[in-house]
């Protein structure tokens, strides 16, 4: 299989943002890249609410930082390379390069975030929605654009990290990025 760059891998908190939401949302029908959000319709986000399973999750600075620290030590552990993790309180960013497909990355990060989460003593049944977002990075102006997108282009900076590993393909130099910043 051929592999891009990396992925921009992007999900959202439980009950947080559901169909009919003012800021667009995707359902079967409306989920091609480039097609149309759904619409914004009440209707549509009172049905969804009656569905829940728990209240809506909002991550504080506590359940962030342990959000974080799950993803960047699980990519450090199956030697993946995150470029950027930004973790909001209602959603996760995350720019990272594998040789595994996205939709696994981000149900390995959603598992082991649950899991620290509850081992914290923070009980939720759901913590997570289904699926999420993934972008294939396939050129470095792609890449760049992406990582400067969670880094920067979030609002405040939240829980923000990437891997202690050299950058991928840049051996050579021998740059490296910063292990951990958090600017909360």
């Amino acid at each position: 299989m051929n592999y891009p760059l990396a992925y921009l891998i992007t999900f959202t908190t439980y009950g947080t943002w559901l169909h009919g939401d003012k800021r667009g949302s995707v359902d079967r029908n409306h989920n091609e890249y480039g097609s149309n959000f759904l619409p914004k319709k009440r209707e549509f986000e009172q049905q969804d609410c009656k569905l829940l399973k728990n209240d809506g999750v909002l991550l504080d600075e506590k359940c962030r930082n342990i959000v974080l620290n799950a993803i960047i030590s699980q990519c450090d552990f199956r030697n993946w390379f995150a470029y950027a993790v930004h973790v909001r309180s209602n959603h996760i960013h995350i720019v990272v390069s594998a040789l595994e497909k996205p939709e696994k990355i981000m149900t390995i990060l959603k598992s082991y975030s649950t899991r620290n989460l509850r081992a914290s003593g923070i009980n939720k049944l759901r913590f997570w929605t289904t699926h999420g977002s993934t972008k294939y990075l396939w050129t470095k102006e792609k890449l760049d654009a992406a990582i400067q997108y969670v880094r920067d282009r979030q609002g405040r900076m939240m829980a923000y990290g990437c891997t202690k590993k050299t950058e991928p393909g840049a051996k050579a130099t021998g740059e490296t990025l910063p292990a951990l910043s958090l600017g909360l």
